[in-house]
């Protein structure tokens, strides 16, 4: 019999968390539960009755960890639907606003025929606030909707939301954030930051792949352009039947993410001053970070030679977007940042809640000896956004 795929995974050092995050066992024990519910949460007899309880229990947790209205948080499959459908629904009569950097989710959601346009980011992948303002100022305009994510799934950078917000509010433009990465590892609230919309993934917190949420400030329209049409379920919003153990278990996993923190800053700096160390460069070292995230660039050597070597030594690691079709290409966000050659020699490594200190050291002794050996390396400046 040939050898499965997975052999040996359960002894690789997992440090991917940005694409997925491994699964809570909380969560896990949440998602057991609900599935042992029959009923649908939108049957009115009793076992109806007890999923639409746990249903909105689990709206309940994500809405007021999340600084939002219980009414204006609506259940999708993902983030990824969480950022269409916020598109969808407030782009009509607005001009599109997208960063350059954001995740293909947004980047390709935004719908036809709709009046797009980008916001530079400077060499460190933050949004350049003056021409934000200049694109907002513009007299005569349609009013915009300004797409952004809270922290870059490859670089761990933030971008400065508070000023952001205030822009958006001076002007009156709708802030959608994109707080894929950042919800669970850094303080996310809807209302306080002044968010029209955010949009959220269980994934990324330990919970299950499957479910997400939409999450609306204000008198949001109750139909919001839905892009699943059906029986009528989150309020007209979004068409079908809720997947109530994906929805527990994120909610679980929201819970325990916000509790329970970890402290990856020490891991993550000890492994890049060693990586610079041995001549790599850590894009958007210069501007706040996601305290788990690390996007390591190797002069002379391809990210997808560095996978494979890392792969074959026992680490799960990635270069980019986890979402593009198991490709590995240059990064549009390091583009963006202006880093050339460096935007296809890049590899990003994100730490797991569950990660242990041991971990970190055997994949930082691995990534200088792969460093070392590497043809056309050397010495670096440091430059720009470069450390």
């Amino acid at each position: 019999m040939p050898p499965s795929p997975d052999d040996g995974a359960a002894h690789a050092v997992y440090l991917d968390a940005n694409a997925t995050e491994p699964l809570r066992p909380s969560a896990a024990a949440a998602m057991l539960e609900a599935a042992g519910l029959t009923g649908n949460p939108s049957s009115v007899h009793a076992q109806g009755r007890r999923a639409r309880a746990l249903l909105e229990e689990a709206r309940a947790v994500v809405a007021r960890r999340l600084d939002a209205d219980l009414l204006n948080c609506v259940f999708t499959s993902g983030g990824t639907e969480a950022n269409v459908l916020a598109l969808h629904g407030f782009a009509p009569g607005r001009r599109v606003l997208v960063g350059r950097t954001e995740h293909d989710a947004v980047r390709m959601g935004v719908p036809e025929g709709a009046a797009l346009e980008w916001l530079e980011v400077d060499a460190f992948g933050q949004v350049r606030l003056d021409l934000l303002e200049e694109t907002l100022a513009r007299p005569h305009a349609l009013p915009a909707l300004v797409c952004l994510m809270l922290a870059n799934n490859e670089t761990g950078v933030l971008h400065p939301m508070a000023e952001v917000a205030r822009l958006c509010a001076r002007y009156g433009a709708h802030l959608h954030g994109d707080a894929v990465q950042a919800v669970g590892r850094m303080d996310v609230a809807l209302h306080a930051g002044g968010f029209g919309s955010l949009a959220c993934s269980g994934h990324k917190l330990g919970g299950p792949k499957g479910a997400g949420a939409l999450l609306l400030a204000g008198p949001a329209p109750r139909a919001l352009s839905p892009l699943f049409v059906g029986g009528g379920q989150e309020q007209g919003r979004r068409g079908g039947t809720q997947a109530l153990p994906a929805i527990a278990g994120m909610a679980r996993a929201l819970e325990e993410a916000l509790d329970t923190q970890p402290h990856h800053a020490p891991l993550r700096d000890a492994l890049e001053r060693a990586a610079c160390a041995a001549g790599a460069v850590v894009c958007g070292a210069g501007a706040p970070r996601l305290a788990n995230t690390s996007c390591l660039a190797l002069p002379g050597l391809r990210a997808q030679g560095q996978l494979m070597r890392l792969d074959l030594e026992g680490f799960c690691v990635s270069a980019g977007s986890a979402c593009s079709s198991g490709k590995v290409a240059s990064s549009h966000v390091l583009e963006a940042m202006g880093l050339e050659e460096l935007a296809g020699q890049a590899i990003r490594v994100s730490l797991p809640w569950s990660v242990r200190a041991e971990d970190v050291e055997r994949f930082t002794a691995t990534y200088v000896r792969l460093a070392a050996g590497r043809t056309g390396g050397g010495a670096i400046s440091v430059a720009g956004g470069l450390v």
